[in-house]
């Protein structure tokens, strides 16, 4: 009997032992170990903007703000750090923004990365950019969106299409409320166009 009750408390310290073990080091070890990874992650998509600065990271981050003073938008991103030398700046992965506009529209932006200044409200997107209203869609490779102008620009294998037609461009700044074009082709010239309903 008394063999039993040994065997059965060396089982039970055991199991306590590695239940303390497991909680206090090798658990947090894991948890360690893939925050870095997610670090990793996140320094590998923004390299160029670390320059071996300290930065803290976060998930599902989603912020409010207003576009040239009267329309609310809100910038989301599944990952984002911030460096700890410029915390006004936000750096974003996938990276979403809906503005609402006075019409009645709803222009819904996404990114496979992106910046957003949480100081002057400005979003500036970059990699595979997909800008739409429901009615016209704008992709390329850049886009900004400032938050004090009645305008928005598309950089960097600009495609535009729309009811009235596609085109292409190397550059394109659109203004959401009128909705005029200014399209810039390589060549210098500028083309002015609105679209028409």
């Amino acid at each position: 009997m008394r063999k039993r009750q040994r065997k059965a408390q060396f089982i039970l310290v055991s199991i306590g032992l590695t239940l303390i073990v497991l909680t206090y080091f090798y658990y947090p070890q894991i948890n360690k170990d893939s925050k870095s990874s997610n670090n990793q992650l996140v320094q590998e998509d923004f390299k160029d903007e670390l320059a071996n600065d300290q930065f803290s990271s976060f998930e599902n981050v989603e912020y409010e703000g207003l576009y040239d003073l009267d329309k609310p938008f809100s910038v989301q991103s599944e990952k984002a750090y911030m460096l700890d030398s410029d915390p006004d700046l936000v750096y974003m992965t996938n990276m979403h923004v809906i503005l609402y506009l006075k019409d009645g529209r709803i222009v819904d932006i996404t990114s496979n990365k992106g910046r957003y200044n949480k100081t002057s409200q400005d979003c500036f997107f970059k990699e595979n950019v997909r800008v739409t209203d429901n009615e016209t869609k704008i992709f390329s490779e850049n886009f900004d969106l400032l938050a004090s102008e009645n305008f928005a620009k598309a950089y960097n294998k600009v495609k535009l299409n729309n009811p009235n037609g596609t085109l292409r461009a190397d550059q394109l700044e659109y203004n959401f409320e009128t909705k005029h074009f200014k399209i810039s082709m390589f060549d210098e010239k500028v083309v002015k166009m609105k679209v028409l309903k």
